[in-house]
């Protein structure tokens, strides 16, 4: 399951996408529409800011827009820049990979098989999605 937290970024990214070079928006009126509390939404916002997906411009007429066209920005980028690690293990993740604290040799691991397999069938959905998909 993703979290809350990218639950509510997919939407906001979708009234954005939908709103794309359109000038920006403010974060009431994205947390209104979608029903989403504001102070949560700013934090939201202002990380996926941090990771370029996003730019703010302050004062009058201000607020958030996207930085990317919409359909260059996969549902793989967002949830890794939120939520991590897609994979459901570490060993197997191809952006975070680390070894399992209980696994002795990861080529004999039968485990691991299976959740390349599981990784790449969610990859394969989560890549191919983009925002822009949320707005046809």
């Amino acid at each position: 399951m993703i979290s809350k937290k990218a639950k509510y970024a997919l939407k906001a990214l979708k009234v954005l996408a939908r709103e794309y070079e359109k000038g920006p928006l403010l974060i009431s009126n994205i947390a209104e529409s979608e029903n989403i509390p504001k102070k949560f939404l700013e934090a939201i916002l202002l990380e996926l800011r941090n990771h370029g997906l996003l730019q703010s411009q302050k004062g009058k007429g201000g607020g958030y827009y996207l930085r990317i066209p919409p359909d260059q920005v996969s549902f793989a980028k967002i949830i890794r820049i939120i939520d991590g690690p897609i994979s459901p293990t570490l060993c197997v993740s191809l952006h975070f990979y680390g070894k399992c604290d209980d696994c002795g040799d990861e080529e004999s691991c039968s485990l691991r098989n299976v959740m390349e397999k599981w990784r790449d069938a969610n990859l394969a959905v989560l890549e191919e999605n983009t925002l822009i998909d949320l707005v046809k």
